[in-house]
């Protein structure tokens, strides 16, 4: 849902001949010591550059090339043609599951990448959890001061607290945020959500807030617009859109209780022309220090929970990152792998929810 994702293919460093896939001009052959990471571009990737690429390649003393990803098919794409050109690719959680499941992906070897400090659920053979975000409870501190919701048993209160709502357009966080409304506990949402009509009760409850519900906003930019101009009075909202319009000066305010997190994993095409390699920049680009260094360049938040012990990021950041661990307590991880196993019938039933 992040707004990181380019429109356009960016600069390709080794050609590839499919048609699906925008390539460059000119093709350079990798080398041994050479690995090519694929991430969304822009200014999120020129981070990732300086807080992992780069000291990984020092470290390693290797060559590490760059590529843009518009996601799952760019994969597909090079996997069908036999014409692997990424090493290692930056995706969506529920895309590395789908490619899991496709059998297009290596196993990982945790051999050499070291999982120490990393929840287990963004542990998997073969991807493992890069970066994550939050969507918190958000509301205009000038209609509720800093007493908003605090619940999502309060968020759906529309008495109380009275206002035009927007939520995510998509059905994943909002079935979470629906069975906390409902009392479930944010330990045991996943747990309910898969159990027999978990899915019926999540819906149900949903349904109940679904006609108060102004706006089902598509991105992140349309959420922090929404809540900036105060074409919303409460939002469930990525935490770093929350941030950067506060940082603008909006008077919004935010709970990390019972936020929804969902995160981007690495993970390796099958038929990755350096395997080898590959393994060892992740094991770098998991590890604390490095991702101590992204988290104190970018607003996302490291999977490695050990990343605030080093002292690389600054307390008052900390603070804000929606991994440090007394903002992650009250937090639920959401679980791809039911979002992947059942994603025709949520989104039908999820659209048919929201366009009544």
């Amino acid at each position: 849902m992040s707004d990181r994702y380019p429109s356009f293919c960016g600069h390709t460093l080794r050609a590839m001949a499919v048609a699906l896939f925008c390539i460059s001009t000119t093709s350079t052959p990798a080398t041994a010591e050479e690995v090519v990471f694929a991430s969304w571009g822009g200014a999120f990737q020129d981070a990732l550059r300086s807080s992992m690429l780069d000291p990984a390649a020092e470290a390693l003393d290797i060559t590490i090339s760059e590529d843009t990803t518009n996601g799952i098919q760019d994969v597909r794409a090079q996997i069908s043609a036999d014409s692997v050109v990424w090493d290692i690719t930056e995706q969506a959680l529920d895309v590395c599951v789908q490619l899991k499941n496709e059998g297009a992906l290596e196993a990982l070897d945790y051999t050499v990448i070291s999982t120490d400090g990393i929840p287990e659920g963004l542990v998997d053979s073969h991807w493992i959890g890069l970066l994550n975000y939050s969507l918190v409870i958000g509301w205009r501190s000038d209609r509720f001061g800093d007493s908003g919701p605090q619940s999502w048993a309060e968020f759906w209160d529309i008495e109380r607290f009275p206002g035009k709502r927007a939520m995510f357009g998509k059905v994943n966080h909002n079935l979470e945020a629906a069975l906390m409304a409902d009392g479930v506990a944010h330990s045991e949402v996943n747990a309910v959500l898969q159990s027999p009509g978990g899915m019926e009760r999540a819906f149900g409850k949903l349904a109940e807030l679904a006609p108060h519900v102004s706006v089902w906003y598509r991105g992140g930019s349309q959420a922090a617009q929404l809540l900036r101009d105060g074409e919303v009075d409460l939002i469930h909202i990525g935490n770093g859109r929350a941030e950067s319009i506060i940082a603008d000066g909006a008077p919004v305010a935010y709970t990390w209780n019972q936020a929804t997190l969902d995160a981007d994993c690495v993970l390796v095409p099958k038929g990755a022309p350096n395997r080898e390699f590959a393994m060892k920049v992740i094991n770098e680009m998991v590890s604390a220090e490095s991702q101590a260094r992204m988290a104190a360049a970018i607003s996302y938040g490291p999977v490695n929970v050990t990343a605030f012990e080093t002292g690389i990021v600054p307390a008052d950041q900390a603070a804000k990152n929606n991994s440090a661990p007394e903002n992650l307590a009250t937090q639920v991880i959401l679980d791809p792998n039911f979002y992947v196993e059942n994603a025709q019938i949520l989104q039908e039933q999820f659209d048919i929810l929201v366009q009544q």
